[in-house]
């Protein structure tokens, strides 16, 4: 079990395939889990790797707040796909390692009894709290312009990294590509979220943070449903 070396191409390839239909390494909100992984890259991965870099850019922005994230992080190797070997078992030196390119800083080996519970409260008020959520949900029609940067842009690539997108209250719809001029074209999406938890600020940032194809992206409609 693990991803291999993240430090390496490989194991960035096996994280990317893994988060293909995930938005975290483990449930459906940020933990721990998240935490360790991250911890144990060097870097944004490639753009090519969409799935990996949304992942990343988004457990990024929890930068602050990783000691209140539920969970209690464990070894790297006890997260990922059950096919791939371990090696993050080799010693204290891989731990060492690790130290020195901790993104988000020094953490605590061990973390208290009374925070484990206070932790371990927390979540069960959020679960709570999320399960006497009224049945009536805002919700809200949205179309996307996505703009590539020239014609030579893979659009299929822009718009698999698009919908590589995923988030509690987002639900992606159809497309189409619309010309612009000089043999340009732009990615026209439709997605349907819910107003508390998803916004257009959230999707502008992690759209473009796949630089590579997208130069910008404008809300065309917007519509309460």
């Amino acid at each position: 079990m693990g991803f291999g070396d993240l430090k390496t191409l490989a194991g960035l390839q096996v994280l990317n395939d893994y988060l293909a239909d995930k938005s975290y390494i483990e449930g459906y909100v940020p933990s721990q889990a998240d935490v360790a992984v991250f911890e144990a890259i060097s870097g944004p991965p490639p753009a090519d790797l969409c799935h990996a870099l949304r992942w990343y850019n988004h457990i990024k922005s929890y930068e602050k707040e990783k000691a209140s994230l539920p969970g209690v992080k464990k070894a790297l190797g006890k997260y990922g796909p059950t096919n791939v070997e371990d090696v993050t078992g080799s010693g204290a030196a891989d731990s060492k390692d690790d130290d020195d390119i901790d993104l988000f800083g020094s953490d605590d080996e061990e973390e208290s009894e009374e925070a484990k519970r206070l932790r371990e409260e927390r979540l069960a008020q959020y679960e709570s709290k999320k399960a006497k959520k009224p049945a009536l949900v805002a919700k809200s029609s949205i179309l996307l312009d996505v703009k590539p940067w020239d014609d030579e842009t893979d659009m299929a690539k822009l718009e698999e990294c698009v919908r590589s997108i995923q988030a509690d209250g987002l639900v992606w719809g159809s497309s189409k590509l619309v010309p612009v001029g000089y043999g340009i074209k732009k990615l026209q999406i439709q997605c349907v979220v819910e107003d508390d938890k998803v916004g257009t600020d959230m999707l502008e940032e992690q759209i473009t943070a796949f630089e590579d194809y997208v130069q910008s992206m404008d809300v065309a409609a917007f519509n309460k449903i």
